[in-house]
């Protein structure tokens, strides 16, 4: 594009985002929105000689998507680094150095609408503010986001042509086409609510001083996705509102157009976004779980295929931490599900526990993804931890047997409420089950000493760094609440 001399206007950014780590340098990338066709200046970055400068991503609406790729130096410890526009804004970041060992902040359900604060007509805030300030302190290397960080049901009510769909009988729905204007739509409805939610002041500081690994969740596209029934599943609105949520996610989640992903994204050979990434003796693998979903599948044929090939890429850490969605090691819901399935008017909570690892309708993948990794931690030595989001509530589960232990740990949401009443008492009830799920294996939710409960009721964030020796340590930072929850493993 023709270079036009003038003062750009910022409408979203940076957003920055890791790419990965090699050898002395620390790979990112930095997403602006700018509205007109003005080109930015080329960006500096501390520590790189040359200016980096821009790449035109693509365009929505007059609205110009621009990403600067650099690689920065990394020391022998943390430093910090400043980056920006000559005679413009510029902003820093906490670069590790290279004997440092990871520290990540993980956070889900970021971007999630809460319910009105009861008797106010306002939702409480995200608890951005609080994590930036404890970013002071820790000094967070990665902000790991996994999944809720846009409100897919929000995007879905902003299309009058969905919503008119949505009061359609099933056999009208099942029928009905996804036309162009329904398609514009939801991009653009989308792409306002990104930049709405993330332009906001705190969000956008995050954003701009952490870089960010993010994996999308059903909330991401429309409430329990995978779990619906196979009628409005394989509709064409629905693998319509599938493909916006798919592209929209691509551009502000990943940094990226779907037909050119990051090399950090090893799931494209099946049109998933499955990542990657190396630190130090650390791994983190971020399961795509949503792109291939549906009632009776978590994962194709063919991506079950790649998975040992991805796993093996981290053959020679020490620790590797696993992302999966919803969480794998809690105990199993099929009792539940059934009992919600007799009661009326609980169809709503019977799709959700359908969309579980531990669903009844999931068992065997289920089984299968645990012989997968305990397979790979026993025969490389590297420890497993699965992370996934608590739905809500904080936890951590163990599973052990085989001669290898695998952990969970469950993360608290940023935005939304911890469940209330018998939701609450229900999740403490099923922590408390220990069962053996397979042969020669036992699953448990140990108690937090600090509280005598299996779970954290609060809204919040995880904390993960690794420490001399090896171990990963845990710590829930909970709203309102003092205690220390954590784990090392």
């Amino acid at each position: 594009m023709a270079r036009k001399r003038a003062e750009p206007s910022i409408l979203l950014g940076p957003i920055l985002y890791f790419r990965g780590e090699q050898r002395d340098r620390w790979w990112l990338s930095a997403l602006f929105i700018l509205d007109g066709e003005v080109e930015p200046d080329d960006l500096r970055v501390e520590g790189v000689t040359l200016p980096v400068p821009p790449r035109h991503v693509t365009v929505w609406r007059n609205r110009h998507v621009w990403r600067f790729d650099f690689a920065v130096p990394r020391g022998m410890q943390d430093s910090n680094l400043a980056y920006g526009f000559p005679d413009g804004p510029s902003w820093s970041i906490v670069v590790p150095g290279r004997f440092s060992h990871p520290r990540i902040a993980f956070v889900c359900g970021a971007g999630m609408t809460a319910p009105p604060v009861s008797g106010e007509n306002h939702s409480p805030a995200p608890l951005w503010p609080e994590l930036l300030r404890q970013h002071e302190t820790e000094r967070y290397h990665l902000l790991v986001q996994g999944g809720g960080q846009i409100d897919g049901e929000a995007v879905l009510a902003a299309s009058p042509l969905l919503t008119a769909w949505r009061g359609e009988p099933s056999a009208v729905q099942t029928a009905h086409p996804f036309s162009p204007t329904m398609a514009e739509e939801l991009m653009n409805a989308g792409f306002d609510r990104y930049l709405r939610q993330w332009g906001q002041a705190d969000v956008a500081e995050a954003l701009a001083r952490i870089p960010s690994v993010m994996m999308w969740d059903d909330a991401d596209i429309a409430d329990g996705w995978g779990a619906a029934p196979d009628s409005e599943a394989t509709s064409k609105v629905m693998r319509g509102v599938f493909m916006a949520a798919r592209r929209n996610y691509a551009l502000f989640q990943l940094g990226a157009v779907i037909e050119s992903p990051p090399d950090c994204a090893w799931g494209t050979a099946r049109a998933t976004m499955t990542q990657g990434f190396h630190l130090g003796d650390t791994g983190l693998l971020a399961l795509d779980l949503r792109s291939e979903r549906n009632r009776r599948r978590v994962l194709s044929e063919r991506s079950w295929a790649l998975l040992p090939g991805w796993l093996d890429r981290f053959e020679g850490c020490r620790h590797l931490i696993v992302m999966t969605g919803t969480p794998l090691l809690i105990p199993a819901t099929a009792g539940i599900e059934r009992l919600s399935g007799w009661l009326p008017g609980l169809s709503g909570l019977t799709r959700r526990l359908s969309d579980q690892w531990r669903s009844r309708s999931h068992v065997a993948e289920w089984a299968r993804l645990i012989e997968t990794l305990t397979d790979f931690s026993r025969r490389t030595g590297c420890r497993i931890t699965v992370l996934s989001n608590g739905s809500g509530v904080g936890g951590r589960g163990v599973l052990r047997g085989g001669g290898v232990e695998l952990w969970q740990l469950l993360g608290l949401s940023l935005a939304a409420p911890a469940p209330t009443g018998l939701r609450r008492h229900a999740t403490e009830r099923l922590a408390a089950h220990s069962e053996e799920p397979l042969p020669g294996y036992r699953l448990d939710m140990p108690k937090f000493p600090e509280s005598g409960r299996r779970t954290i009721g609060k809204r919040g964030w995880l904390s993960l760094a690794v420490d001399d020796k090896g171990q990963l340590r845990a710590r829930w930072f909970a709203e309102g609440d003092a205690t220390r929850y954590s784990q090392a493993i």
